[in-house]
């Protein structure tokens, strides 16, 4: 039987793994090295989802994290601040109630890192997680009914924790290191189906993280159902993303396959720690531990 599900599958088109290592390889031969400049290291910083997910995290640890936020629009007003700050829901109130500056703040539900617990809890946890303040909920598709195949059971769940985000943004992490590129694809259609505002790489807990073969694919299929439905998803990079050099090579993907409309923090962001730092390095010409 042909569920609606499938039929809306097999709207979107297919790859081997050859086709986008390939394409993936053209397009940052052509395009990478003129993103490589202080420019773009500047958009970037401003497409950075600030995170600390820690077993350590405790509420004097968060706030000092977001004092850090706080403090760089002061010291360093001429660049962007970051675009979010990224937290586990339990400490969502703690960086509202330090937070002055003007960025988002993301929290991780629905049994993160794995998704492994009753549909009634990731919804509370999402739904406290928004009643504290959070303006994003980042969660992780269930892998284990994606390997079963239960679409339907996956759009209905995923339908569920965005009507409990309110006016939060979703974002849906595919975890993308534990699938083939067949799943991975399949798990991009239903976050976009289920009203996915962005879909996204990796949890950061397992690996591989992040890959430009899993972006070159999601981003694809951002772009196929942009233009079936008319409505934009966003992408997310996450998992190991430490250099600038890495992240102009997500922003390069992204601008090759998606195009230029893209690539601002409405629509791509990068999930990261270390990386802010980095990019403020290469911005300012010197070594800066800021963050």
């Amino acid at each position: 039987m042909i569920t609606k599900i499938n039929a809306a599958i097999e709207q979107y088109p297919k790859f081997t793994e050859k086709s986008i290592k390939q394409s993936i390889l053209d397009l940052l031969e052509l395009r990478e090295p003129a993103n490589s400049n202080q420019a773009v290291y500047e958009k970037l910083l401003g497409m950075i989802d600030l995170t600390s997910l820690n077993t350590t995290d405790s509420e004097e640890i968060i706030a000092e994290f977001t004092e850090k936020v706080n403090d760089f629009g002061e010291k360093f007003p001429e660049y962007s601040n970051v675009a979010a700050i990224c937290v586990y829901p339990a400490f969502v109130k703690t960086v509202r109630e330090t937070l002055t500056e003007g960025v988002e703040i993301a929290a991780v539900t629905g049994g993160f890192p794995h998704s492994q617990t009753f549909m009634e809890v990731k919804i509370a946890e999402t739904s406290l997680a928004v009643l504290d303040g959070a303006t994003e909920i980042d969660v992780v598709m269930p892998i284990g009914k994606l390997r079963e195949k239960k679409y339907e059971e996956i759009v209905e769940e995923l339908r569920e924790i965005k009507s409990a985000c309110k006016e939060a943004q979703l974002k849906v992490i595919l975890e993308s290191g534990a699938l083939s590129l067949s799943d991975l694809r399949i798990a991009s259609i239903l976050a976009m189906e289920a009203g996915a505002d962005f879909i996204k790489t990796s949890t950061g807990k397992q690996q591989p993280g992040a890959t430009l073969e899993s972006a070159f694919c999601m981003c694809s299929m951002i772009a196929e159902y942009y233009r079936l439905s008319g409505r934009k998803v966003g992408f997310k990079a996450a998992g190991g993303i430490k250099t600038t050099q890495e992240a102009v090579q997500y922003y390069t993907l992204v601008e090759s396959v998606l195009g230029i409309e893209w690539l601002t923090k409405d629509t791509f962001r990068i999930g990261a720690s270390s990386l802010a730092n980095a990019l403020l390095s290469d911005i300012v010409g010197q070594k800066i531990v800021f963050f």
